[in-house]
């Protein structure tokens, strides 16, 4: 490997976490959203897949009620969690998550809500409001 292709791996490398955080969303690790929980955090976690087009229809929501209120973000913890990566793990089977585009926001031991495949503005932000 010569020294321009390892500075380039270790920039990008050095910037992963950053792209990560990008959409406002944390990804998913095991025990993340338990530990949040667990700190009296607020959790609003989104089940979903990159080529899934209700995710990314709700995604553009969730961004867009973000933008326009910054109380979300103060009030919750936004993780994403992958589809094809976690669909049969227990942070999805634990709490009976049907499909992608299944959208949560749990408090303790609580669900305080949920919408799955649900797109429209008025319902998702009716969810977000729920963990303010």
């Amino acid at each position: 490997m010569n020294k321009r292709t390892f500075l380039a791996l270790a920039t990008a490398t050095c910037l992963l976490p950053t792209l990560a955080l990008a959409d406002g969303f944390v990804d998913y690790t095991p025990g993340l959203i338990q530990s949040e929980l667990d700190a009296g955090n607020t959790v609003f976690v989104d089940y979903s897949a990159e080529w899934c087009s209700t995710c990314a229809r709700q995604e553009r929501v969730i961004s867009a009620l973000r933008e326009a209120n910054s109380a979300y973000g103060e009030a919750m913890t936004f993780i994403k969690v992958d589809w094809d990566t976690y669909a049969r793990d227990d942070v999805t089977t634990s709490r009976a998550i049907p499909r992608r585009s299944t959208l949560l926001v749990l408090r303790g031991n609580d669900e305080l809500g949920r919408i799955v495949a649900g797109t429209s503005e008025s319902q998702i932000q009716e969810l977000m409001d729920k963990g303010l």
